[in-house]
C-alpha cells in the first residue's frame, strides 16, 4: 500500500463526506433494457471506454434520491482517484468502518446502503470486498470498471455467480437526440411528413458522428481527434498492457482493418497471410487472440454465422463492427459515405443494447442476410439492412435473402430496415415486413 493507514482513513472520510453532500452532476438519461437490480447480486456497469458508464451510477444514485433514499446511503467512491493508487482488497475494510463511524448517528435506522464504486477493478482482490459486504453487511454494490480489468466474461467467476451484467455502449440515436435537446416521437402516432424528414436527416447525422457523449456537438477535426485517441487508449491500456501484447504493430494492422472495414466478414486465415506479405510476423494464434481481446474490451464486435454445427461456425468467416459508427470514417479509407456500414453496424449495437444473441444467416442458395437476433423473451427476427430499396433490383435482392432464410427458420419474423420511406419498394410480399432504421430504432410500431 503506498498510503498510510492513517492517512487513508481521511481520504475515505473524505471521500464519504463529499459523496453525501456534492450535488449530483446534470446528466442525460440512459435508457437500459431488463433489469438494472437482482437481489443479491452485484450490478456490474460494462462496456468500451468512455461510453457514460460513469455518469450512469450517478444517474441510478438519482433514481434512489428521487424516491425519497438519503444521500449518505448511496456513497460514491472512484478507484481513479490519485490518492488511493496502490491498494488491495484489506485496505477497504477501512472503508466500511470510516463510514460507519461518519453515520453512527444514523445507525439506529438499519437502513440497506447501496455503494457505487467507479473502476474498482484498479483495487487489487475488490472481489473479495464486494462479496463480503453482500454476504455479511446485506447492502447493494454497483460497480463500474474499464474493460481493462472488468471484462464481461470475468464477472461470473470473479463473483462466484454474484455478477449481474449492465451493458453500456456509447448514446443510442434515441439518447443523442435528447442529449441534444431534440424532442422524438414517443406516443406511437404516425409522424407527420414534416417529422419524418427531420427524424431521417438526424439519423444520418448520428450514423455519421457517432454516438460517444463527449463527442457530440464537436466540430469534425476535434471529434475525430477524440475518437482516434479512444482507440489508442482501449488498445494500450485494454490489450497491449492487460495481457501483455508484444505484436503492437500487428495489433495496429489488426484494429484499421477491422475499423476501416466495417461490417464486413473477417477471416483470420486472410488476415495472417497478408500480413505476412507485408514482412510482419506473426502467428494465426496470436491474430486469434488479438481478435477476441479487441471484442473483450467491446471496441470491436464480432458476430458469427448462424449454425446448428461448431464446426461450420469455426471455419467461416466472422463479422467484425465498431462499437460506434463513428469511428468508421475515421479509419476508412475510400473516401466513400459508407452509409451502408454505418447503418449496419448501428442496427447490430443496438440488438446488443436490446439484449439480442446475434448471428448472420448464409443459406444454402448463397443468399446472406445481415442478422438473426434472438431476444431475452425467446423472439426471432431475420433482420436485412439497406439505405435505399427505390431500385426495385436492390430491393427484389435484398427481400428474396430474407425469404430463403425465413423458409428454414418459418418462426423468425422478417424485417428490412432502409433509411428513408420514400425508399420503400414499391410491392412488399406477405410476411415481409420494411421500415425505416430512425423509427425500428426507437420502437415505433411498424406501419401496417
Amino acid at each position: 500500500m503506498t498510503v498510510s493507514r492513517p492517512r487513508l482513513k481521511q481520504v475515505f472520510r473524505d471521500l464519504l463526506a463529499d459523496s453525501s453532500r456534492n450535488p449530483l452532476p446534470a446528466m442525460t438519461t440512459r435508457t437500459v433494457h431488463g433489469r438494472v437490480h437482482f437481489p443479491g447480486k452485484v450490478s456490474a456497469v460494462v462496456g468500451v471506454r468512455r461510453a457514460g458508464k460513469t455518469t450512469f451510477l450517478h444517474q441510478l444514485r438519482s433514481a434512489k434520491l428521487r424516491d425519497g433514499t438519503p444521500q449518505r446511503l448511496l456513497p460514491f467512491v472512484s478507484f481513479e482517484d490519485e490518492r488511493l493508487v496502490g491498494l488491495d482488497a484489506s485496505d477497504l475494510s477501512l472503508l466500511v468502518d470510516e463510514y460507519c463511524r461518519l453515520y453512527a448517528d444514523s445507525a439506529q435506522e438499519a437502513a440497506p446502503v447501496t455503494w457505487h464504486f467507479d473502476e474498482i477493478q484498479l483495487v487489487r482482490g475488490w472481489e473479495r470486498f464486494v462479496r463480503r459486504i453482500l454476504e455479511t453487511d446485506g447492502d447493494d454494490v454497483v460497480v463500474t470498471g474499464s474493460s481493462a480489468g472488468l471484462l464481461s466474461r470475468e464477472i461470473a467467476t470473479a463473483l462466484r455467480g454474484r455478477g449481474w451484467r449492465i451493458l453500456l455502449h456509447p448514446f443510442s440515436f434515441e439518447e443523442a437526440q435528447r442529449h441534444r435537446g431534440t424532442n422524438v416521437p414517443v406516443d406511437g402516432s404516425s409522424p407527420t411528413a414534416t417529422l419524418r424528414s427531420r427524424m431521417e436527416r438526424a439519423y444520418i447525422d448520428w450514423l455519421r458522428t457517432g454516438g460517444f457523449p463527449e463527442a457530440q456537438g464537436l466540430e469534425d477535426p476535434v471529434r475525430r481527434q477524440l475518437l482516434r485517441d479512444y482507440v489508442d487508449v482501449a488498445m494500450f491500456r485494454d490489450v497491449v498492457e492487460r495481457h501483455d501484447v508484444r505484436n503492437v504493430t500487428g495489433l495496429r494492422w489488426l484494429v484499421r482493418q477491422l475499423l476501416g472495414n466495417a461490417a464486413s466478414l473477417f477471416s483470420v486465415e486472410k488476415f495472417y497471410r497478408s500480413l505476412r506479405s507485408q514482412g510482419i510476423a506473426i502467428s494465426k494464434d496470436s491474430v486469434h487472440q488479438m481478435l477476441g481481446y479487441l471484442d473483450d474490451c467491446f471496441l470491436i464486435r464480432v458476430i458469427w454465422m448462424e449454425s446448428a454445427s461448431e464446426r461450420q461456425r469455426m471455419v467461416n468467416p466472422r463479422k467484425a463492427y465498431p462499437v460506434d459508427t463513428g469511428l468508421i470514417p475515421i479509419f476508412d479509407r475510400t473516401g466513400k459515405a459508407n452509409l451502408g456500414h454505418a447503418l449496419e453496424t448501428a442496427v447490430l449495437v443496438e440488438l446488443e443494447r436490446r439484449g439480442c444473441e446475434i448471428t448472420y444467416v448464409r443459406t444454402g442458395e448463397g443468399f446472406e442476410v445481415d442478422f438473426l437476433a434472438r431476444g431475452p423473451s425467446g423472439e426471432a427476427n431475420l433482420i436485412q439492412t439497406c439505405t435505399d430499396l427505390s431500385d426495385p433490383a436492390t430491393a427484389e435482392r435484398e427481400i428474396r435473402a430474407l425469404q430463403a432464410a425465413g423458409a428454414a427458420m418459418p418462426e423468425a419474423g422478417k424485417l428490412v430496415l432502409t433509411l428513408a420511406a420514400d425508399g420503400f419498394p414499391q410491392e412488399v410480399p406477405e410476411g415481409v415486413s420494411v421500415q425505416t432504421a430512425w423509427e425500428w430504432s426507437l420502437g415505433m410500431p411498424v406501419a401496417a
